[in-house]
């Protein structure tokens, strides 16, 4: 199986004609250097729980917006996004977003978030065989506005963030600029991300992730089938099913939820988490979605041979204007007159007008580069043991966990997997 996904982060600032200068607050990013000395780095697994928090947030949100339709998103490149925006972000507007990110600001200091993140960064774009992983970040401002070279090196060390010059004025050339960079980054999957601009633009951030992976114990595409997939009550689709046999993996019954999990590891060390409601109960379960409720699941989860595993194959590709949910989660000001910017250019009347995010996910049967050593099978010694069989033929979760560290890289519902 190899999933293969992407996304595209898009936050478009406007300037209005009447543009005030700042009067800043000199020392603040001295804070970052001395913290490093002062305190110990953040936590990699404390940050990656308040992450969770934030990610079954926004979930909730996107789920009641979008009711009857598949969910896919990146929860740790949107919140790096916000997290990279903060930076340069002063007063309420900064309060706001890491709040809103579910940071608690006398529990954890802004440098140590910052660090957090730039740690995370720094662990994805190690290269390795059997994971690819390829975030980029961009920033364009119009060419007549200065960016500090306080932020711009922040943004550079902590978030891999470049910073290119464009001219607004003239719209379709911005726009063919930004979208040639989106196009180049994510391989050509996402072409045209930016379809609207006009001369009020004046700065256009651009975020992307790239996530290449293969299970450690692959699906053999000779055993996928034509299967049901009930999608309500009254419609059932056929979908190519995948099928494992002979399966030892992980696995956990949640009686009080009323929904299985099973935990798929994939090369690499990172793993993807499925979780499937009873007929009727996906709510119940949406509703629960807590840190406490993930930390129960892996802390339950034991290894159990599954005789066979049916998972449909799917691919999705949703876009989400974000503008419209994350003032829910408390990131108001970001949107308004009043938002304070002015640490990225000195200039404090910047709002931020626009933030689109694009995420699409492949999951598909392996190539071929299972190996002998990772595919498990078991001989029965017994008749009478009653054969196991997991099949997700109606709605699932999905979490998809990042090697070497606990933050959810991708998260989502199937809905109905022939759908995008």
């Amino acid at each position: 199986m190899a999933f293969i996904a992407t996304l595209g982060l898009l936050m478009a600032g406007v300037c209005p004609a009447v543009i005030c200068c700042s009067d800043g607050t000199p020392g603040r990013h001295n804070a970052f250097q001395k913290g490093q000395g002062t305190r110990k780095q953040q936590d990699s697994l404390t940050l990656a729980s308040i992450n969770t928090d934030f990610v079954f947030s926004l979930y909730k949100k996107l789920a009641l917006k979008n009711p009857d339709k598949n969910i896919v998103f990146s929860p740790v490149d949107i919140a790096r996004a916000l997290s990279s925006l903060s930076l340069g972000a002063k007063g309420k507007t900064l309060e706001e977003i890491l709040e809103g990110l579910k940071f608690n600001l006398t529990e954890t200091p802004e440098a140590d978030i910052h660090q957090g993140f730039g740690h995370l960064l720094q662990r994805l774009s190690q290269p390795g065989d059997q994971v690819q992983i390829r975030t980029g970040s961009a920033l364009f401002v119009e060419k007549h506005l200065q960016i500090l070279t306080e932020f711009k090196e922040k943004a550079r060390a902590l978030y891999h963030t470049e910073v290119f010059t464009a001219n607004f004025q003239q719209p379709r050339e911005a726009k063919k600029l930004i979208n040639s960079y989106v196009s180049n980054q994510t391989q050509g999957m996402i072409k045209g991300m930016v379809s609207d601009l006009d001369g009020n633009t004046s700065m256009v951030i651009v975020n992307n992730l790239i996530f290449k992976v293969k299970w450690k114990v692959p699906f053999n595409p000779d055993d996928t089938f034509m299967g049901k997939f009930i999608v309500d009550r009254r419609r059932r689709v056929k979908v190519p099913m995948m099928k494992a046999k002979n399966l030892r993996t992980s696995y956990f019954r949640d009686e009080e939820l009323k929904c299985t999990v099973v935990e798929l590891n994939y090369k690499g060390n990172g793993k993807a988490m499925f979780i499937l409601p009873d007929q009727g109960r996906m709510q119940q379960v949406e509703a629960s979605l807590q840190p406490e409720i993930l930390r129960k699941w892996k802390k339950s989860l034991r290894p159990r041979m599954i005789d066979e595993l049916h998972l449909p194959k799917f691919s999705l590709f949703q876009h989400y204007n974000l503008e419209d949910i994350l003032p829910e989660l408390g990131i108001r000001e970001l949107f308004s007159t009043q938002a304070d910017l002015s640490g990225i250019t000195g200039v404090k009347n910047i709002t931020v007008s626009q933030i689109v995010h694009t995420a699409i996910l492949n999951m598909t049967e392996p190539g071929t580069e299972a190996d002998a050593d990772t595919m498990f099978k078991y001989d029965f010694l017994s008749a009478k043991i009653k054969p196991t069989i997991v099949s997700f033929e109606g709605k699932f979760l999905y979490i998809l966990i990042v090697p070497s560290s606990e933050f959810i890289v991708f998260m989502g519902k199937v809905i109905n997997p022939l759908e995008n």
